[in-house]
């Protein structure tokens, strides 16, 4: 189960069995399994890659990354790994698709970055797009 015992809780006094709650749970896991698949297939192409990540020797809104690659892995409701940027990288502590082409292709993604960062930041394969 990946709700915590206070969620549990809240969803038994709103009338879910545990069942109920054991099935949106495995919900839970499954879109966060999705949002790791779609949001490797935004980083699987080459670059470049738009952010709007604050850099302390940039004095643009918007950063462009000429490489970019992600690794990421999912535990019920986390999503953790790598992002690589231009030789750098951070942990990824989270991390969703924000817009989408017609066709389901994600346009602008936005990643919850950790140690050294410590920010979300958007990334988008066109810089308008941010």
């Amino acid at each position: 189960m990946h709700f915590d015992a206070r969620t549990q809780q809240a969803l038994r006094e709103a009338g879910l069995d545990t069942d109920a709650i054991a099935a949106a749970s495995d919900r839970v896991a499954e879109l966060v399994d999705e949002d790791a698949d779609r949001l490797r297939e935004f980083f699987a192409p080459d670059g470049p890659y738009y952010s709007d990540m604050e850099m302390a020797h940039s004095a643009t809104e918007v950063q462009e990354h000429a490489t970019a690659d992600v690794d990421l892995f999912t535990h019920g409701s986390d999503l953790r790994g790598y992002l690589s940027l231009d030789g750098w990288g951070v942990p990824v502590e989270g991390g969703r698709v924000l817009r989408t082409a017609d066709d389901e292709t994600p346009l602008l993604v936005e990643l919850s970055l950790g140690a050294t960062v410590h920010d979300r930041v958007r990334f988008a394969r066109d810089p308008d797009e941010l």
